[in-house]
């Protein structure tokens, strides 16, 4: 089957138009605080909003078919796309003038990753802090979610889009038809946000700072509007809670968020994924406060560890904040947690090959995964002792298909190659090795925060620029999951037939 470049140029167009309103809508904020590049922020606006009209007007007569190869290519080229558009508020303004950290900074954005580049964030124009964390919550749902929900205005199915946009075990949709899925989903996406920003709002922050950090939060981004991240507000311990909180429900599979909206909340315990994700992050809060209280360094009150409530609360809350931020790869900072101890800093390494649940807004390899191949190899054991039995995996007490097992390893083993290839490149580069398998993994991961000279509390500012734009793509292919950007690279997924 030939592509559909006509369909695929139409529907790029119409990313374009949503992009382009969005960067509207941020203009219009700066322009309510009196920024001094809000001309230039319109600008850009109005650059978009042209493309993609032109875009749509020389596409009009598309096919309404779109086969699986087409959607693959709109999904990845079409975040591609986003991240060109979305980096000319930077661009004309000023701001980020060097194209390829205005890229970089727009790619993390959407990517929801969280790594910057910016060194003094509390120096930019408001409008444009609004745009950046705005890039966080489109992507956090998916660029893609967003604009299948009003594709039969063009008469294209969005089926294909939703499966490589969100690929992944769980099959549980919140209605049969993909589109009222993908609005359902925005609806919880926006509620969640408008929540966090009152609860924050009323925790301390001022409603700009709230709106911007529930953004951020629930799209498990990690873009502050402080320099210090969430340190800034560590007198404000019911900030970090109200935070915590967010992160955990984003990093949770959003159909479980509908459950507990409808009232549902035993099938909320009743899946295995939430379950393990619940005490993946009480053991390792448990692990990490213990040991960060038996650490004499830390009984003595600073600016990591504040003397608010008493030092035990403030260990358990830093622990179980730099645990939730990591797991649900939000990337927020109240704390470097590399100063820790060697110990914690390795198992923080660790955690950032975790991620959350799957259908949930976080990056990384996913709950679900790690569960079906520590069963499937418990279940090797048997099978070595037990030849001809069959012993099928098992997951919320329902069969998975050898097809489906069979993905998840090779994801695995893509994931970990990509890893090493990324750490390898990012070496090559000049990065020590300590930077170089943190940044591998954290950018892989869409994490953020990484390890050496790009721990929490520092900027990736340094990074060469060659290394910049390889972050970018192991950021893309992260948050894709692998599959959708590196199947555009094989010759078989070219040929005609």
């Amino acid at each position: 089957m030939r592509l559909n470049f006509k369909t695929i140029g139409h529907f790029f167009g119409l990313l374009l138009l949503c992009n382009g309103a969005f960067i509207l809508i941020s203009g219009l904020v700066g322009y309510g605080f009196g920024d001094s590049t809000t001309i230039k922020q319109l600008l850009s606006a109005a650059v978009v909003l042209c493309l993609g009209t032109i875009a749509m007007l020389a596409t009009k007569d598309h096919s309404r078919e779109m086969g699986k190869r087409d959607g693959y290519i709109v999904v990845a080229l079409g975040w591609v796309v986003m991240a060109l558009s979305g980096s000319l508020p930077y661009i004309l303004t000023g701001v980020i003038p060097d194209f390829t950290n205005a890229f970089f900074e727009t790619v993390s954005g959407y990517t929801t990753t969280g790594a910057t580049i910016l060194t003094d964030i509390e120096s930019i124009p408001k409008g444009l802090l609004f745009w950046r964390s705005l890039t966080h919550w489109i992507g956090g749902m998916g660029i893609i979610v967003l604009a299948i929900a009003i594709l039969p205005l063009l008469g294209i199915g969005g089926m294909q889009l939703f499966t490589a946009e969100a690929p992944g075990l769980s099959s549980d949709k919140l209605h049969p038809r993909i589109t009222d899925t993908a609005k359902r989903l925005w609806y919880i996406y926006v509620g969640l946000t408008f929540s966090e920003t009152l609860l924050l709002k009323w925790a301390g922050m001022s409603f700009f700072d709230a709106i911007n950090h529930a953004m951020s939060t629930v799209s498990t981004g990690g873009f502050s509007t402080k320099n210090d991240s969430l340190m800034h507000y560590n007198h404000l311990p019911m900030i970090h809670y109200v935070v915590m909180l967010f992160m955990f429900i984003a990093g949770s599979n959003f159909v479980l968020t509908y459950f507990a909206i409808k009232g549902r909340f035993r099938k909320i315990w009743a899946d295995e994924e939430f379950r393990l994700y619940s005490k993946f992050i009480g053991i390792f809060t448990i692990v990490a406060a213990a040991i960060i209280y038996l650490k004499s360094d830390f009984l003595i009150p600073n600016d990591a560890f504040p003397m608010v409530y008493g030092v035990y609360e403030a260990d358990f809350r830093h622990a179980m904040f730099q645990v939730l931020s990591v797991v649900t790869t939000t990337g927020f900072v109240t704390a470097d947690f590399t100063t820790w101890t060697p110990f914690l800093t390795v198992m923080f390494f660790g955690l950032m090959f975790l991620g959350g649940s799957s259908g949930s807004t976080s990056g990384g390899v996913k709950v679900v995964r790690h569960l079906v191949t520590i069963r499937n190899g418990f279940l090797e054991f048997k099978r070595a002792l037990h030849p001809n039995a069959v012993l099928p995996v098992r997951f919320n007490k329902k069969i998975i298909s050898e097809t489906i097992v069979f993905n998840v390893l090779a994801f695995f083993i893509l994931y970990m190659l990509s890893f090493i290839i990324g750490a390898l490149v990012l070496s090559a580069i000049g990065l020590d090795f300590t930077s170089a398998v943190g940044v591998a993994a954290s950018s892989l991961g869409n994490i953020g925060p990484a390890l050496g000279d790009f721990s929490p509390t520092e900027t990736f500012a340094s990074m060469p620029t060659l290394g910049k734009w390889w972050c970018t793509f192991l950021m893309l292919i992260g948050r894709l999951e692998l599959f959708t950007v590196l199947i555009l690279f094989t010759p078989f997924f070219w040929r005609s037939r």
